[in-house]
């Protein structure tokens, strides 16, 4: 039987799970820039431990002497997360397989394959716009459902720290914007406690951007930065560098999208100050083993009138130093 050809061993769970892992995957902006990095685990939930940390200077000693400096253990407390659970339905029905070897010299399991790929490729777009969504919201500090109201996480309230703000004041003329660019950097020197970082990135809103490179004291600035970057051949809403920062306009569309004057700043090489971690998937088959960004599994349907698949993913998007993500506002 044609349908016989799904019980070959590409289409187990974990055949099927690793080649789903090759296929094309088109990330949103924020996961295209790398701030999250990723890791498996063995199960649903995990805690990291957050800690009081303050930075102190290491006095100098003679070579052998018997002692150095003595650590004192900052006081730390575990906060546990939940791994999120998005699953993904399709169909293979027999009807999509039938006669299909007529269309070229493809073998049964290339055909079966094709099928395959075609129904997870669909899902992989929702998924990664989903992560993009989720990503989104962990910076803001909310990750939410995909009604775009139900809170999932809250990480102000799960580190028991408020949202640090800052604004620009861009309504004023006479704001000397590259004095505030100066500001907020230290905010963020504050906010991090020290912690060293790369460089310094501002996503925001269309709205945001219009008023911050039309502003009177960048606008010479941005006419400049437009002229030597051949702004007629270059997208000019992404790359300016203004007081330090890079200043990126936020491309989305609803719900994966900044506010009218929303825009938030993110240190750059902060290590795992954004990670996304993925748990194995609730099948028998993968208990136990490390989690993977995403899994797939088929079975046949109700009077073998076909397969039925699912695409799954269990995934949780955190920052671990949300208070240094810094809202900004127009």
């Amino acid at each position: 039987m044609m349908l016989d050809i799904f019980n070959n061993d590409a289409f187990s769970v974990t055949k099927l799970s690793l080649a789903i892992q090759e296929l094309p995957y088109v990330p949103g902006q924020i996961s295209r820039a790398g701030i999250f990095g990723e890791e498996g685990i063995e199960t649903t939930t995990f805690s990291i431990e957050s800690r009081g940390m303050t930075l102190g200077l290491v006095p100098s000693q003679s070579r052998g002497a018997p002692n150095g400096k003595i650590q004192v253990n900052d006081k730390a407390k575990l906060i546990p997360f939940n791994t999120l659970h998005l699953p993904q339905r399709w169909e293979i029905l027999a009807d999509e397989v039938l006669n299909k070897r007529a269309f070229g010299s493809e073998s049964e399991l290339e055909m079966a394959q094709t099928l395959v790929n075609r129904k997870v490729a669909k899902c992989l777009q929702d998924h990664a716009f989903t992560m993009e969504f989720q990503r989104l919201g962990a910076l803001r500090g909310q990750v939410l459902d995909a009604d775009g109201t139900t809170v999932l996480l809250d990480l102000f309230t799960t580190f028991g720290i408020s949202q640090t703000t800052f604004s620009f004041v861009l309504g004023t003329a006479g704001t000397d914007v590259n004095n505030k660019c100066v500001q907020v950097a230290r905010l963020m020197d504050e906010k991090l406690d020290g912690i060293g970082y790369s460089g310094l990135r501002a996503y925001v809103s269309p709205s945001f951007y219009d008023k911050f490179t039309t502003h009177a004291s960048v606008k010479e600035a941005f006419s400049l930065w437009n002229t030597n970057t051949n702004f007629l051949q270059t997208d000019n809403r992404r790359g300016f560098v203004f007081g330090g920062i890079e200043w990126i306009e936020y491309r989305g569309r609803a719900p994966v999208a900044l506010a009218t004057d929303e825009a938030y700043l993110v240190p750059l090489g902060v290590s795992d100050l954004a990670k996304t971690y993925y748990a194995p998937a609730n099948y028998m088959e993968t208990v136990g083993t490390t989690g993977l960004p995403y899994y797939a599994k088929m079975e046949p349907m109700s009077m073998n009138k076909g397969m039925e698949g699912e695409f799954q993913s269990n995934p949780i998007s955190i920052v671990t130093r949300p208070q240094a993500i810094i809202k900004l506002t127009a």
